[in-house]
């Protein structure tokens, strides 16, 4: 069963991302929990890039299929409480890191799978921003424990679900109040009905296998327990084997879809998501499924990461083909610092008692 979960989830994320981009989503970009978010925001009106606007039923698929799960599994416990603003904060910077990287870590794996080389430097500031995460943690960091509701608080729980399920009926009836690009990446999405089918079943080896790239190497690091990242391994195989099947690996740094190659910002884009990531308790991807099986902190992350995309597409923060401009260098400076404030500020005070 251990290595079934990993093998299917990983050919259900590497693979699926392959065929979405086959279907009709952008190159390199059938799964990426940031990028896909950023599409949300932008058809929700929280930005207003014209090319960046699609509510990607992918992202549904991952809450209703964890949300799915963990009703079906008697795992549905909704819960809340533990430091929710800072969560918000810590998703919006985690946004803002990926987006100047221009993905998130799953879709980096994925790029890297597509040959373009420029995955490299983001997943190696990733790994470095995991690794700095770990340093707070070590060091007392604990934004505190979530507590369950009971009563009516419960229904909290069931907000994300109940969300992911209007905009899936809005975006299939082009509903009047979205916006729907034209042009640009986000007029390239396969149909809905199979985006969803693969947001479902990816959502429901993700919730089971509790897939989170920052808690692979966390874990790996803490323990040398290999398990998550064993999953990553197996994306990254088929991802590979399906780009070259269908012809879409191209060996490279440069000319790649919707990348760029200013490396500096690759890195330290991605370290800022990595550290965010740790600090937060996951991954964008991670977040989204917790969000699911009812954590209002998770929720509240993946509003953060919302807020995010709108700031980094309102101020001329993320990157682009050409590169990333000031605003975004300096944006990721001051996340770093902001995020590394949160890590330093919320430390456990140790106490120590003498005699006995």
């Amino acid at each position: 069963m251990y290595w079934m979960l990993i093998i299917a989830t990983g050919i259900v994320f590497g693979l699926g991302a392959v065929l979405l981009v086959k279907a009709g989503n952008p190159g390199n970009y059938g799964f990426c929990a940031a990028c896909h978010l950023r599409d949300i925001a932008g058809a929700l009106g929280i930005h207003q890039a014209a090319v960046l606007q699609y509510v990607r039923p992918e992202i549904l698929g991952f809450v209703l299929a964890s949300f799915s799960m963990a009703k079906i599994r008697g795992e549905f416990r909704p819960r809340g409480g533990s430091n929710p603003a800072i969560r918000f904060v810590l998703g919006a910077t985690m946004m803002i890191g990926a987006l100047v990287f221009l993905g998130c870590p799953l879709r980096g794996i994925l790029r890297l799978a597509g040959g373009d080389l420029n995955g490299l430097t983001g997943l190696a500031g990733f790994a470095a921003g995991v690794v700095a995460g770990i340093v707070f943690l070590k060091n007392g960091y604990n934004l505190g424990r979530a507590h369950a509701y009971t009563g009516g608080k419960s229904a909290t729980g069931y907000l994300a679900a109940v969300v992911a399920i209007v905009l899936l009926v809005s975006v299939a009836t082009h509903a009047a109040f979205l916006k729907f690009s034209v042009s640009g990446p986000g007029s390239l999405h396969a149909p809905v009905i199979i985006s969803l089918i693969a947001g479902l079943i990816a959502g429901a080896l993700a919730w089971r296998s509790r897939m989170c790239l920052s808690g692979g190497i966390r874990d790996y690091i803490l323990v040398r327990d290999t398990y998550l990242l064993k999953i990553y391994v197996v994306i990254f195989l088929a991802a590979l084997a399906g780009n070259h099947y269908f012809g879409f690996f191209k060996l490279g740094y440069t000319g790649q879809p919707l990348a760029h190659t200013m490396h500096l910002w690759n890195f330290f884009g991605l370290f800022l998501t990595g550290l965010a990531a740790v600090l937060a308790g996951g991954c964008p991807l991670r977040q989204l499924i917790m969000a699911g099986e009812g954590n209002t902190d998770a929720m509240f992350c993946v509003l953060g990461m919302l807020a995010g995309a709108g700031i980094a597409h309102s101020f001329n923060i993320a990157g682009s083909a050409a590169g990333v401009a000031l605003n975004g260098q300096l944006a990721v400076v001051v996340g770093i610092i902001i995020t590394a404030g949160i890590g330093f500020a919320f430390r456990e005070k140790l106490t120590t008692t003498v005699g006995g």
